[in-house]
């Protein structure tokens, strides 16, 4: 990536984006909207700076202070375009003010928080969810066993997936002003 090469920016984008996007909803308390500019922030900085590492732990923990740092730069610019709309409206623009977590902790709060939602769901959606995500189960072995189709297990899946992001976001949301 150093040397321009786009195949390796392809690469990197593959086997990190999600990754960092997960760090980062974590840490921004749920707000996706924050999480998502900064991971293109991130991304735009890593292009800018990127550098070779002996190793990939110390590769990911470059990339979560890059992207802690344009976390808080964005609610920076953010909180200085509230002052300047407070000068002119005079009304006081409100936004919860999140202290990021560190490393460990943040990826220690989503699995916790994912556990919890889990163990929610009803016993067939947290089976599907066990059997394709835990035991690795093929969406054919599933749909067969069940006696439905395969588009009816990507489709309870999907579902699935949505409510758990749902509750998940909900409970870091909820952590948060607490």
């Amino acid at each position: 990536m150093a040397r321009g090469d786009e195949n390796a920016y392809r690469t990197f984008h593959e086997t990190y984006f999600q990754r960092l996007y997960r760090y980062l909803l974590v840490v921004a308390a749920g707000d996706e909207d924050a999480a998502r500019e900064a991971v293109q922030s991130t991304f735009l900085r890593v292009v800018r700076y990127i550098k070779p590492f002996d190793d990939e732990p110390h590769f990911w923990n470059w990339l979560a202070v890059l992207a802690r740092t344009a976390l808080a730069d964005q609610r920076r610019k953010r909180s200085r375009y509230r002052a300047f709309l407070e000068r002119f409206t005079g009304h006081a623009q409100r936004e919860v003010d999140v202290t990021p977590a560190a490393d460990g902790q943040a990826d220690a709060q989503l699995l916790n928080a994912l556990e919890a939602c889990l163990h929610r769901l009803p016993a067939d959606e947290r089976d599907l969810v066990q059997r394709k995500y835990l035991a690795r189960e093929s969406v054919r072995d599933i749909a067969a066993s069940l006696q439905i189709s395969e588009k009816a297990v990507e489709s309870r899946l999907t579902r699935v997936r949505q409510k758990l992001k749902g509750e998940v976001l909900s409970g870091l949301k909820h952590e948060a002003t607490n």
